[in-house]
């Protein structure tokens, strides 16, 4: 069994988690790179504390103390309006700071938010296909599931 904290983005902190939590059962988008027989359990669940993520600072260590052995950076900071700027640094400086793997995402990118951002131009400025492909890799019909 591994033990995941999730943080996302401020922007949608009154989020129930529902697609996340879906994925988590489903063992698809960010969750795919477990075994699908393997048991995924919550133990934290978080938003960033708004730009410039200040709870990332702490919220990492309250998870861990929780059991969490990766946090997942939710899919809503890759395909919010805009993605979120700090998605790198928050890998980076939980990684570094609390010395835990960080995996970007957490449900498949939905269809629909993926063929709004693909063409433009942040989308490819911030080289998402980069640090959330494993995201865009799913089957379209998934996707399409997650709509």
């Amino acid at each position: 069994m591994t033990k995941i904290g999730i943080i996302i983005c401020a922007r949608y902190k009154l989020c129930g988690g529902g697609k996340c939590f879906r994925s988590m059962r489903e063992h698809t988008g960010g969750f795919a790179k477990y075994p699908k027989d393997e048991k995924l359990e919550l133990v934290g669940y978080t938003n960033c504390g708004g730009c410039p993520g200040g709870n990332v600072e702490y919220a990492p260590q309250e998870m861990i103390k929780n059991g969490a052995e990766v946090i997942h950076l939710a899919t809503g900071m890759v395909v919010g309006y805009p993605p979120c700027p700090h998605l790198r640094k928050f890998k980076e400086f939980i990684e570094s700071y609390y010395n835990i793997p960080v995996e970007i995402g957490t449900h498949p990118i939905p269809m629909k938010y993926f063929k709004a951002h693909e063409n433009l131009s942040f989308w490819q400025a911030s080289k998402m296909d980069e640090i959330a492909g494993h995201l865009i890799s799913e089957s379209p019909a998934i996707m399409e599931q997650y709509n």
